[in-house]
C-alpha cells in the first residue's frame, strides 16, 4: 500500500506559485515546512488540549496522542488527505453525564472507545456504498438537530460547575474571547479561544498577587478559600516523562449516552473531506468512507490507553486555507511536535493548573457554538423548519436533549439527554417521511 510519503518538491520550495496551491503530494523547503507544522500545532492547540481538561481527561497524553493519531490517518488515508486529528469536543457533555453519574474517567474512555468502534465500521460501510448513504441515513435536518442538543446539553456544565468558581474572571474571559473572535483576523482569530484561555489564567494570577485566594466553590462543589490559580504541581513535574496512562472499562449505560455522537462525528468528518477536496480542486468523495473508518480506528487507540475520542480539526483547515499549503508533510511535521509536547510532565502540569473560572468563560461561548453550528448546518442546507415532518421530530428531540428528559424503562436502564433527543430526532423524521411520502402515494390524483 502506498504510504503517501513520497513529497515532490513544488516549484523553489519557497512559495506556492500564483494561482497555485501545494498539493498534498507535495512540499515547501524542509525549513518551511517544520514551521508550518508548528503553525498547525498552535492551531489545534488550543482545542486539543482544553477538550481533556472539561472531560476530566490528562491534558498531556490527549496531546501527545494527538500525534499519534494523526500519524496513522494520513497512512491510512495514503497521504490523500491533509488533517490533523485532535481531542474532540463533542463528547465533553457525555463527560459531564458521565461523571455526574459516578463514573470514572476510565468509565468515559471505555464509551468513547465504543464510539470509535462504531464510527470505524460506519466508515467501512460509507466506504463499500458511497458517501450517498450519509446523506440518506443523516441529512441536514437530522444532524443540524443533534450537533445542536449536544451543546446546548452542556449549558448547565457552564454555568453550575465552572463559573460559580470565579465569576468575576468568567465574565472577562468571556468578554476577552469574544472579543478577540469578533476583532481579530487571520490565524490570531483562529486560535481566539486559545487567546482567552491565556488571558484568563494571566489574570487570574494577577488577582491572586493583589488580592490574595478567594471563597468560592472549588472543582468538587465544596465552597473553601483558595488560589484561582494552583501551580503547587508544577514544581513537582518532571521535565521528561511519560503522561499517565489508564485502561478503558465498560459500561453499558455510559455507551448509550456516548453513541449518538456518532453522527455529529460523521457529520464533522464529511464536513471536511468536502471542504479539503474543494479547496485543492481534487474531489474526495470516493475517500470519506476511509477517512471517517480512519478517524474511528485513531478513537479506539486513543482511549484504548486513556487519552479522549479524536476528530479532524477544522482549525487546521483554516491554516491551509489561509498558507495555500495543503502539503501531509507539514502534518508530519506537527504530529512529532505534539508528541514531543506529550513527553513534558511540566508542560501538562501547567495546562492542568487552568482555573475553573477561566474555564466558565470560554465554555459560555464554546458550548454555544457548538450548539449554534447545529443552526448553521440547517441554513445553509436550507432545511424547511415550516415543514411538519422537519419541525416535530427536531423541536422534540431537542428539547429533550437540552432538558435531560428522562425515559425510565426499570430501575437498571434509562435513556436521557442527549441519547433519548437523539433516537427521537432520528426515528422521528424518517417515521414521520415515510407515512408523509405514503399518504401522498395514496392520494387519488386530480383530474
Amino acid at each position: 500500500m502506498r504510504l503517501g510519503v513520497g513529497w515532490k518538491l513544488h516549484g523553489d520550495g519557497r512559495s506556492p506559485a500564483p494561482g497555485a496551491v501545494v498539493r498534498p503530494d507535495e512540499r515547501l523547503s524542509w525549513g518551511r515546512t517544520i514551521g508550518l507544522g508548528a503553525q498547525h500545532v498552535v492551531a489545534m492547540f488550543g482545542a486539543t488540549f482544553v477538550a481533556p481538561i472539561l472531560m476530566g481527561l490528562d491534558p498531556n497524553l490527549a496531546v501527545m496522542v494527538s500525534g499519534f493519531a494523526t500519524i496513522f490517518f494520513l497512512l491510512v488515508t495514503s497521504g490523500k488527505i491533509p488533517s490533523y486529528l485532535g481531542s474532540s469536543l463533542s463528547f465533553v457533555g457525555v463527560a459531564a453525564i458521565i461523571a455526574k453519574e459516578g463514573g470514572s474517567p476510565a468509565t468515559l474512555t471505555g464509551a468513547l472507545l465504543v464510539v470509535g468502534a462504531v464510527l470505524l465500521a460506519c466508515g467501512l460501510v460509507v466506504r463499500a456504498l458511497g458517501a450517498r448513504v450519509i446523506h440518506a441515513v443523516l441529512p441536514p435536518a437530522v444532524t443540524g438537530s443533534v450537533v445542536m442538543l449536544i451543546g446546548f446539553n452542556l449549558a448547565p456544565v457552564a454555568a453550575g460547575t465552572y463559573w460559580p468558581q470565579d465569576q468575576w474572571t468568567a465574565l472577562a474571559t468571556l468578554l476577552f474571547t469574544g472579543f478577540a473572535l469578533v476583532a481579530l483576523r487571520g490565524f490570531w482569530g483562529r486560535i481566539a479561544i486559545f487567546l482567552g484561555l491565556v488571558f484568563g489564567y494571566v489574570l487570574s494570577w494577577l488577582l491572586d498577587l493583589g488580592f490574595g485566594k478567594i471563597n468560592s466553590p472549588d472543582g468538587s462543589g465544596r465552597t473553601t478559600d483558595h488560589w484561582r490559580l494552583d501551580l503547587s504541581a508544577v514544581a513537582h513535574a518532571d521535565w521528561i516523562g511519560l503522561p499517565s496512562l489508564h485502561a478503558p472499562s465498560f459500561e453499558a449505560s455510559a455507551v448509550l449516552v456516548a453513541l449518538p455522537v456518532v453522527i455529529a462525528l460523521i457529520a464533522e468528518n464529511a464536513g471536511h473531506v468536502k471542504a479539503v477536496g474543494e479547496m485543492t480542486g481534487d474531489p474526495l468523495d470516493d475517500r470519506m468512507g476511509g477517512a471517517i473508518a480512519a478517524d474511528g480506528a485513531a478513537t479506539v487507540l486513543s482511549t484504548a490507553v486513556g487519552g479522549p475520542a479524536t476528530t479532524t480539526y477544522a482549525e487546521n483547515i483554516g491554516v491551509m486555507a489561509a498558507s495555500r499549503v495543503y502539503s501531509t508533510a507539514a502534518y508530519w511535521a506537527a504530529a512529532f511536535f505534539a508528541i514531543l509536547f506529550g513527553l513534558c510532565p511540566k508542560f501538562g502540569a501547567v495546562i492542568a493548573a487552568v482555573p475553573g473560572g477561566v474555564l466558565g468563560g470560554i465554555t459560555v461561548i464554546l458550548y454555544g457554538m457548538i450548539g449554534l453550528l447545529g443552526a448553521k448546518i440547517w441554513i445553509e442546507n436550507r432545511v424547511d423548519l415550516g415543514n411538519p415532518v422537519n419541525l416535530v421530530p427536531l423541536a422534540a428531540g431537542i428539547i429533550v436533549g437540552i432538558g435531560n428528559v428522562s425515559l425510565e424503562f426499570s430501575d437498571q436502564f434509562s435513556l436521557s439527554g442527549i441519547a433519548l433527543g437523539t433516537i427521537i430526532v432520528l426515528t422521528g423524521y424518517h417515521a414521520l417521511r415515510f407515512l408523509a411520502r405514503e399518504r401522498r402515494t395514496a392520494a387519488p390524483s386530480a383530474d
